[in-house]
Protein backbone atom coordinates (compact mmCIF):
# COMPACT_ATOMS: atom_id res chain seq x y z
CA UNK A 1 0.00 0.00 0.00
CA UNK A 2 0.92 3.55 -1.08
CA UNK A 3 0.86 5.15 2.26
CA UNK A 4 1.06 8.77 0.85
CA UNK A 5 -2.18 7.80 -0.72
CA UNK A 6 -4.13 6.23 1.54
CA UNK A 7 -3.02 9.31 4.13
CA UNK A 8 -6.23 10.95 6.22
CA UNK A 9 -4.18 14.28 6.60
CA UNK A 10 -2.60 15.82 3.96
CA UNK A 11 0.77 16.33 5.55
CA UNK A 12 1.49 12.58 5.45
CA UNK A 13 0.12 12.33 1.95
CA UNK A 14 0.02 14.89 -0.64
CA UNK A 15 2.70 17.29 1.22
CA UNK A 16 4.71 14.03 2.96
CA UNK A 17 7.63 15.56 0.91
CA UNK A 18 7.71 18.86 2.03
CA UNK A 19 7.28 17.73 5.63
CA UNK A 20 9.33 14.79 6.03
CA UNK A 21 12.28 16.82 7.68
CA UNK A 22 9.78 17.20 10.43
CA UNK A 23 8.76 13.63 11.10
CA UNK A 24 12.38 13.22 13.10
CA UNK A 25 11.04 15.34 15.83
CA UNK A 26 6.92 15.26 15.52
CA UNK A 27 6.27 11.63 14.75
CA UNK A 28 5.12 8.80 17.53
CA UNK A 29 8.63 7.24 16.92
CA UNK A 30 10.10 10.10 17.64
CA UNK A 31 8.30 10.59 20.65
CA UNK A 32 9.36 7.16 22.03
CA UNK A 33 12.94 7.98 20.93
CA UNK A 34 13.39 11.21 23.16
CA UNK A 35 11.14 9.38 26.32
CA UNK A 36 13.79 6.77 26.06
CA UNK A 37 16.29 9.62 25.90
CA UNK A 38 15.13 11.61 28.99
CA UNK A 39 14.81 7.95 30.75
CA UNK A 40 18.31 7.01 29.99
CA UNK A 41 19.58 10.49 30.96
CA UNK A 42 17.74 10.57 34.30
CA UNK A 43 18.88 7.05 35.20
CA UNK A 44 22.26 8.35 34.76
CA UNK A 45 22.09 10.82 36.53
CA UNK A 46 20.89 9.16 39.53
CA UNK A 47 23.60 6.82 39.10
CA UNK A 48 25.81 9.83 39.69
CA UNK A 49 24.72 10.84 42.91
CA UNK A 50 26.97 9.91 46.04
CA UNK A 51 24.88 7.68 47.85
CA UNK A 52 25.18 3.96 49.03
CA UNK A 53 21.67 2.88 47.66
CA UNK A 54 22.40 3.26 44.14
CA UNK A 55 24.62 1.47 42.27
CA UNK A 56 27.08 3.22 40.13
CA UNK A 57 27.60 2.06 36.54
CA UNK A 58 30.66 2.89 34.54
CA UNK A 59 31.33 5.48 32.09
CA UNK A 60 31.35 2.39 29.26
CA UNK A 61 28.30 1.27 29.93
CA UNK A 62 26.68 5.15 30.15
CA UNK A 63 27.79 5.54 26.63
CA UNK A 64 26.32 1.81 25.47
CA UNK A 65 23.31 3.45 27.32
CA UNK A 66 23.27 6.92 25.64
CA UNK A 67 24.18 5.17 21.85
CA UNK A 68 21.02 2.65 22.06
CA UNK A 69 18.67 5.54 23.03
CA UNK A 70 20.13 8.19 19.87
CA UNK A 71 19.85 4.84 17.35
CA UNK A 72 16.91 3.60 18.55
CA UNK A 73 15.79 1.04 15.46
CA UNK A 74 12.45 0.98 14.12
CA UNK A 75 11.99 -3.09 15.43
CA UNK A 76 12.78 -1.66 18.59
CA UNK A 77 10.02 1.37 18.44
CA UNK A 78 7.45 -1.54 17.61
CA UNK A 79 8.51 -3.30 20.05
CA UNK A 80 7.61 -0.74 22.62
CA UNK A 81 3.65 -0.57 20.60
CA UNK A 82 3.36 -4.34 21.20
CA UNK A 83 3.99 -3.64 24.58
CA UNK A 84 1.79 -0.34 25.24
CA UNK A 85 -1.21 -3.20 23.89
CA UNK A 86 -0.61 -4.99 26.74
CA UNK A 87 -0.13 -1.92 29.35
CA UNK A 88 -2.98 0.36 27.90
CA UNK A 89 -0.05 3.04 28.99
CA UNK A 90 2.35 4.69 26.60
CA UNK A 91 5.20 5.93 28.83
CA UNK A 92 5.07 2.06 31.18
CA UNK A 93 5.34 0.57 27.98
CA UNK A 94 8.68 2.63 27.09
CA UNK A 95 9.86 1.84 30.92
CA UNK A 96 9.52 -1.57 30.24
CA UNK A 97 11.52 -2.21 26.84
CA UNK A 98 14.16 0.09 28.71
CA UNK A 99 14.14 -2.82 31.42
CA UNK A 100 14.43 -5.57 28.32
CA UNK A 101 17.92 -3.35 27.37
CA UNK A 102 19.11 -3.16 30.92
CA UNK A 103 18.32 -7.46 31.28
CA UNK A 104 20.37 -7.28 27.28
CA UNK A 105 23.58 -5.37 28.77
CA UNK A 106 23.58 -7.28 32.12
CA UNK A 107 21.98 -4.65 34.25
CA UNK A 108 19.37 -6.71 35.77
CA UNK A 109 20.38 -5.48 39.21
CA UNK A 110 19.74 -1.90 38.56
CA UNK A 111 16.89 -1.64 36.38
CA UNK A 112 14.74 -0.68 38.96
CA UNK A 113 15.94 2.63 39.33
CA UNK A 114 13.73 3.19 35.94
CA UNK A 115 11.68 5.84 36.18
CA UNK A 116 12.29 6.08 40.18
CA UNK A 117 9.87 8.56 41.86
CA UNK A 118 8.30 9.85 38.21
CA UNK A 119 5.08 10.19 36.86
CA UNK A 120 4.44 9.98 33.31
CA UNK A 121 4.20 13.59 33.06
CA UNK A 122 8.05 13.88 34.38
CA UNK A 123 8.84 12.00 31.05
CA UNK A 124 6.54 13.71 28.51
CA UNK A 125 6.90 17.28 29.79
CA UNK A 126 10.97 17.16 29.10
CA UNK A 127 10.45 15.11 26.01
CA UNK A 128 7.46 16.94 24.37
CA UNK A 129 9.61 20.82 24.68
CA UNK A 130 12.75 19.07 23.73
CA UNK A 131 11.12 17.87 20.34
CA UNK A 132 9.63 21.26 19.67
CA UNK A 133 13.06 23.06 20.65
CA UNK A 134 14.98 20.55 18.26
CA UNK A 135 11.84 20.70 15.38
CA UNK A 136 12.51 24.72 16.29
CA UNK A 137 16.20 25.17 15.69
CA UNK A 138 16.74 22.71 13.14
CA UNK A 139 13.98 23.12 10.91
CA UNK A 140 11.25 25.45 11.59
CA UNK A 141 13.81 28.60 12.33
CA UNK A 142 16.00 27.95 9.24
CA UNK A 143 13.10 28.09 6.69
CA UNK A 144 11.97 31.20 8.49
CA UNK A 145 15.03 32.72 8.27
CA UNK A 146 15.38 31.71 4.56
CA UNK A 147 12.26 33.13 3.62
CA UNK A 148 13.15 36.22 5.41
CA UNK A 149 15.96 36.31 3.19
CA UNK A 150 14.12 36.26 0.05
CA UNK A 151 11.94 38.80 1.37
CA UNK A 152 15.26 41.46 2.11
CA UNK A 153 16.77 40.62 -1.12
CA UNK A 154 13.64 41.77 -3.27
CA UNK A 155 13.28 44.82 -1.14
CA UNK A 156 16.51 45.58 -2.23
CA UNK A 157 15.91 44.72 -5.73
CA UNK A 158 12.95 46.83 -5.55
CA UNK A 159 14.29 49.92 -3.74
CA UNK A 160 13.55 53.35 -5.39
CA UNK A 161 10.89 51.69 -7.68
CA UNK A 162 7.85 54.01 -7.62
CA UNK A 163 4.69 52.29 -6.88
CA UNK A 164 1.45 54.04 -6.45
CA UNK A 165 0.18 53.09 -2.64
CA UNK A 166 -3.57 51.74 -2.50
CA UNK A 167 -5.13 53.24 1.06
CA UNK A 168 -8.82 51.75 1.50
CA UNK A 169 -8.31 50.49 -1.75
CA UNK A 170 -7.99 53.97 -3.35
CA UNK A 171 -5.23 55.70 -5.29
CA UNK A 172 -2.79 57.78 -2.20
CA UNK A 173 0.70 59.35 -2.26
CA UNK A 174 3.07 56.94 -4.16
CA UNK A 175 5.63 54.37 -2.70
CA UNK A 176 8.15 52.53 -3.37
CA UNK A 177 7.58 48.30 -4.26
CA UNK A 178 11.31 48.12 -1.95
CA UNK A 179 10.04 49.79 1.41
CA UNK A 180 6.35 47.60 0.67
CA UNK A 181 8.79 44.59 1.04
CA UNK A 182 10.50 46.03 3.76
CA UNK A 183 7.77 46.57 5.58
CA UNK A 184 7.66 42.70 6.01
CA UNK A 185 11.00 41.90 6.27
CA UNK A 186 10.89 44.54 9.00
CA UNK A 187 8.36 42.94 11.00
CA UNK A 188 9.47 39.42 10.53
CA UNK A 189 12.46 39.77 11.70
CA UNK A 190 11.43 40.72 15.02
CA UNK A 191 9.11 38.05 15.38
CA UNK A 192 11.38 35.63 14.46
CA UNK A 193 14.12 37.11 16.60
CA UNK A 194 11.45 36.86 19.58
CA UNK A 195 10.69 33.05 18.44
CA UNK A 196 14.24 32.26 18.92
CA UNK A 197 14.81 33.80 22.39
CA UNK A 198 11.85 31.95 23.73
CA UNK A 199 13.26 29.63 26.49
CA UNK A 200 11.14 26.00 26.55
CA UNK A 201 10.76 24.61 30.05
CA UNK A 202 10.25 20.97 31.86
CA UNK A 203 8.49 19.79 34.53
CA UNK A 204 10.11 17.64 36.66
CA UNK A 205 8.91 16.92 40.35
CA UNK A 206 7.31 13.33 40.73
CA UNK A 207 3.51 12.54 40.72
CA UNK A 208 2.00 15.91 42.19
CA UNK A 209 5.19 18.23 41.33
CA UNK A 210 6.12 18.17 45.15
CA UNK A 211 8.80 15.01 45.23
CA UNK A 212 6.76 13.38 48.09
CA UNK A 213 7.94 9.58 46.40
CA UNK A 214 11.79 11.43 46.52
CA UNK A 215 12.16 12.66 49.32
CA UNK A 216 10.61 9.40 51.44
CA UNK A 217 12.61 7.31 49.78
CA UNK A 218 16.02 9.40 49.65
CA UNK A 219 15.74 12.14 51.77
CA UNK A 220 19.60 13.12 52.31
CA UNK A 221 19.52 14.26 48.60
CA UNK A 222 18.30 17.80 47.55
CA UNK A 223 15.65 16.52 45.03
CA UNK A 224 14.68 19.93 43.71
CA UNK A 225 18.80 20.99 43.10
CA UNK A 226 18.86 17.69 41.37
CA UNK A 227 16.08 18.47 39.19
CA UNK A 228 17.27 21.46 37.96
CA UNK A 229 20.73 20.19 37.36
CA UNK A 230 19.74 17.63 35.78
CA UNK A 231 16.88 19.83 33.42
CA UNK A 232 19.20 22.30 32.42
CA UNK A 233 22.37 20.64 32.25
CA UNK A 234 21.20 17.02 30.33
CA UNK A 235 17.85 18.08 28.66
CA UNK A 236 18.76 21.14 27.88
CA UNK A 237 15.81 22.82 29.23
CA UNK A 238 14.49 25.08 32.51
CA UNK A 239 12.96 23.48 35.44
CA UNK A 240 9.00 24.73 36.03
CA UNK A 241 9.68 24.98 39.68
CA UNK A 242 6.26 25.07 41.24
CA UNK A 243 3.59 22.24 39.34
CA UNK A 244 1.23 19.89 39.79
CA UNK A 245 1.47 17.34 38.27
CA UNK A 246 1.81 18.53 34.67
CA UNK A 247 3.84 21.46 33.19
CA UNK A 248 1.39 24.56 32.81
CA UNK A 249 2.56 24.78 29.41
CA UNK A 250 3.00 28.67 29.81
CA UNK A 251 6.14 28.48 28.01
CA UNK A 252 4.63 26.80 24.85
CA UNK A 253 1.69 28.96 24.66
CA UNK A 254 3.79 31.93 24.70
CA UNK A 255 5.75 29.80 21.40
CA UNK A 256 2.28 29.24 19.89
CA UNK A 257 1.31 32.63 19.85
CA UNK A 258 4.37 33.81 19.07
CA UNK A 259 4.88 31.56 15.46
CA UNK A 260 1.21 32.57 15.15
CA UNK A 261 2.01 35.99 14.72
CA UNK A 262 4.97 35.10 12.15
CA UNK A 263 1.74 33.40 10.41
CA UNK A 264 -0.53 36.07 10.71
CA UNK A 265 2.39 38.63 8.85
CA UNK A 266 2.67 36.14 6.15
CA UNK A 267 -0.97 35.97 5.68
CA UNK A 268 -1.03 39.32 5.13
CA UNK A 269 2.27 39.34 3.05
CA UNK A 270 0.73 36.66 1.06
CA UNK A 271 -2.76 38.77 0.77
CA UNK A 272 -0.81 41.25 -0.75
CA UNK A 273 1.37 39.92 -3.28
CA UNK A 274 -1.57 37.82 -4.61
CA UNK A 275 -3.25 42.05 -4.96
CA UNK A 276 -0.21 43.03 -6.70
CA UNK A 277 -0.37 40.14 -9.23
CA UNK A 278 -3.89 40.88 -9.66
CA UNK A 279 -3.49 44.28 -10.46
CA UNK A 280 -0.51 43.45 -12.94
CA UNK A 281 2.32 45.01 -10.66
CA UNK A 282 3.46 41.86 -11.12
CA UNK A 283 3.78 39.09 -13.59
CA UNK A 284 4.62 35.44 -13.08
CA UNK A 285 7.44 33.47 -14.46
CA UNK A 286 6.07 30.20 -16.49
CA UNK A 287 7.23 26.66 -16.77
CA UNK A 288 6.64 24.47 -19.51
CA UNK A 289 3.90 22.36 -19.63
CA UNK A 290 2.47 23.31 -16.36
CA UNK A 291 -1.30 24.20 -16.17
CA UNK A 292 -2.80 27.16 -14.66
CA UNK A 293 -6.02 26.17 -15.46
CA UNK A 294 -7.77 23.54 -16.87
CA UNK A 295 -10.20 25.48 -18.84
CA UNK A 296 -8.86 28.18 -19.44
CA UNK A 297 -4.82 28.01 -21.09
CA UNK A 298 -4.16 31.63 -20.58
CA UNK A 299 -4.34 31.72 -17.10
CA UNK A 300 -1.39 31.70 -14.61
CA UNK A 301 -2.52 31.63 -11.10
CA UNK A 302 -1.03 32.64 -8.02
CA UNK A 303 -1.40 29.77 -6.47
CA UNK A 304 1.72 29.58 -4.01
CA UNK A 305 0.53 32.49 -2.19
CA UNK A 306 -2.98 31.04 -1.93
CA UNK A 307 -1.68 27.83 -1.10
CA UNK A 308 0.69 29.42 1.52
CA UNK A 309 -2.72 31.44 2.78
CA UNK A 310 -4.45 28.18 3.08
CA UNK A 311 -1.86 26.36 5.41
CA UNK A 312 -1.24 29.43 7.67
CA UNK A 313 -4.68 29.51 8.53
CA UNK A 314 -4.88 25.96 8.84
CA UNK A 315 -1.36 26.43 11.15
CA UNK A 316 -2.91 29.06 13.13
CA UNK A 317 -6.15 27.84 14.00
CA UNK A 318 -4.39 24.77 15.47
CA UNK A 319 -1.50 27.13 17.64
CA UNK A 320 -4.62 28.96 18.64
CA UNK A 321 -6.27 25.94 20.21
CA UNK A 322 -3.10 24.82 21.32
CA UNK A 323 -2.23 28.23 23.45
CA UNK A 324 -5.82 28.35 24.65
CA UNK A 325 -6.47 25.01 26.23
CA UNK A 326 -2.63 23.93 26.99
CA UNK A 327 -2.41 25.96 29.82
CA UNK A 328 -5.80 24.83 31.57
CA UNK A 329 -6.32 21.88 33.36
CA UNK A 330 -8.38 20.46 36.09
CA UNK A 331 -7.24 20.76 39.49
CA UNK A 332 -3.80 19.20 39.65
CA UNK A 333 -4.48 17.71 36.53
CA UNK A 334 -6.32 15.67 33.83
CA UNK A 335 -5.43 14.24 30.13
CA UNK A 336 -6.96 16.72 27.99
CA UNK A 337 -3.70 17.85 27.53
CA UNK A 338 -2.29 14.70 26.21
CA UNK A 339 -4.36 14.00 23.36
CA UNK A 340 -3.86 17.80 22.27
CA UNK A 341 0.16 17.54 22.53
CA UNK A 342 0.36 14.78 20.53
CA UNK A 343 -0.96 17.43 17.60
CA UNK A 344 1.92 19.84 18.45
CA UNK A 345 3.70 19.04 15.24
CA UNK A 346 0.93 19.39 12.46
CA UNK A 347 1.06 23.61 12.67
CA UNK A 348 4.45 23.19 12.47
CA UNK A 349 4.02 20.79 9.21
CA UNK A 350 1.82 23.64 7.86
CA UNK A 351 3.45 26.09 8.90
CA UNK A 352 6.44 24.56 6.82
CA UNK A 353 4.63 23.92 4.27
CA UNK A 354 3.39 27.52 3.51
CA UNK A 355 7.06 28.86 3.58
CA UNK A 356 7.93 26.35 1.32
CA UNK A 357 5.26 28.11 -0.99
CA UNK A 358 6.06 31.57 -0.21
CA UNK A 359 9.58 30.91 -1.21
CA UNK A 360 8.20 29.29 -3.80
CA UNK A 361 6.14 32.29 -5.44
CA UNK A 362 8.48 34.90 -4.38
CA UNK A 363 11.13 33.20 -7.44
CA UNK A 364 8.35 33.46 -10.07
CA UNK A 365 7.73 36.91 -9.81
CA UNK A 366 8.29 39.70 -12.45
CA UNK A 367 8.33 43.23 -11.78
CA UNK A 368 6.28 44.75 -14.18
CA UNK A 369 7.40 48.40 -14.27
CA UNK A 370 5.55 49.48 -17.21
CA UNK A 371 1.89 48.80 -15.37
CA UNK A 372 3.32 50.36 -12.29
CA UNK A 373 4.41 53.74 -14.42
CA UNK A 374 1.08 53.47 -16.13
CA UNK A 375 -0.86 53.86 -12.99
CA UNK A 376 1.42 56.87 -11.42
CA UNK A 377 0.64 58.56 -14.97
CA UNK A 378 -2.97 58.03 -15.14
CA UNK A 379 -3.42 59.11 -11.14
CA UNK A 380 -1.79 62.78 -10.72
CA UNK A 381 -4.57 63.66 -8.20
CA UNK A 382 -2.10 61.86 -5.97
CA UNK A 383 0.46 64.67 -6.26
CA UNK A 384 -2.59 67.08 -4.81
CA UNK A 385 -0.69 65.92 -1.19
CA UNK A 386 2.38 67.91 -2.03
CA UNK A 387 1.16 70.65 -3.42
CA UNK A 388 -1.31 71.43 -0.58
CA UNK A 389 2.27 71.28 1.68
CA UNK A 390 4.13 73.23 -0.40
CA UNK A 391 1.26 75.99 -0.31
CA UNK A 392 0.71 75.49 3.79
CA UNK A 393 4.45 76.27 3.71
CA UNK A 394 4.21 79.49 1.75
CA UNK A 395 1.46 80.37 3.90
CA UNK A 396 -1.34 79.80 1.43
CA UNK A 397 -4.39 80.88 1.98
CA UNK A 398 -7.11 77.26 2.10
CA UNK A 399 -4.38 75.23 0.46
CA UNK A 400 -6.39 72.10 1.36
CA UNK A 401 -9.88 73.15 0.33
CA UNK A 402 -8.18 74.56 -2.88
CA UNK A 403 -7.14 71.24 -3.75
CA UNK A 404 -10.08 69.27 -2.56
CA UNK A 405 -11.83 71.66 -5.18
CA UNK A 406 -9.78 70.51 -7.56
CA UNK A 407 -9.38 66.88 -7.16
CA UNK A 408 -12.29 64.99 -5.14
CA UNK A 409 -14.44 63.25 -7.35
CA UNK A 410 -13.49 63.78 -10.29
CA UNK A 411 -12.28 60.72 -12.57
CA UNK A 412 -8.93 61.68 -13.59
CA UNK A 413 -6.65 64.15 -12.79
CA UNK A 414 -3.82 64.50 -15.83
CA UNK A 415 -1.00 66.29 -15.56
CA UNK A 416 -2.03 68.89 -17.61
CA UNK A 417 -4.49 69.46 -15.15
CA UNK A 418 -2.23 69.72 -12.41
CA UNK A 419 0.07 72.45 -14.46
CA UNK A 420 -2.98 74.49 -15.73
CA UNK A 421 -4.01 74.47 -11.64
CA UNK A 422 -0.22 75.81 -10.78
CA UNK A 423 -0.40 78.29 -13.34
CA UNK A 424 -3.28 80.35 -11.67
CA UNK A 425 -1.67 79.94 -8.36
CA UNK A 426 -0.99 83.53 -6.71
CA UNK A 427 3.02 82.52 -6.25
CA UNK A 428 5.98 83.42 -7.24
CA UNK A 429 7.32 82.12 -10.18
CA UNK A 430 9.95 79.91 -8.44
CA UNK A 431 7.21 78.38 -6.30
CA UNK A 432 5.90 77.25 -9.62
CA UNK A 433 8.75 75.72 -10.75
CA UNK A 434 9.31 73.55 -7.61
CA UNK A 435 5.57 72.88 -7.66
CA UNK A 436 5.70 71.93 -11.74
CA UNK A 437 8.50 69.05 -10.75
CA UNK A 438 6.83 67.13 -8.64
CA UNK A 439 5.44 64.58 -10.18
CA UNK A 440 3.63 60.81 -9.16
CA UNK A 441 6.87 58.97 -10.05
CA UNK A 442 9.13 60.91 -7.85
CA UNK A 443 6.84 61.72 -4.63
CA UNK A 444 8.06 58.96 -3.22
CA UNK A 445 10.16 60.61 0.02
CA UNK A 446 12.47 58.88 1.53
CA UNK A 447 11.92 55.22 0.87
Amino acid sequence: MNNQLHAISPIDGRYAGKTETLSEFFSEASLIKYRIVVEIEYFIALSNLPIDAILEINDTTKSELRKWANELSDREITRVKEIEKTTNHDVKAVEYILKEQFDKLGLSKVKEWIHFGLTSQDINNTAFPMMIRDGLEKVILPNLRDTLAEVKQLSEDYKGIPMLAHTHGQPASPTTMGKEFFVFYERLEKQIECLSQIQLYGKFGGATGNFNAHKVALPEVHWPMFADNFVEQQLGLKRYLTTTQIAHYDDLSELFDNLKRINVIFIDFSRDLWTYISMEYFRQKTVKNEVGSSAMPHKVNPIDFENAEGNLGMANAILEHLSAKLPISRLQRDLTDSTVMRNVGVPFAHSLIAYTSIKKGLNKLLLNEEKLNADLEKNYAVVAEAIQNILRRENYPEPYETLKELTRGKSRITSEDISSFIATLEVSSEIKTELMKITPHNYIGYF
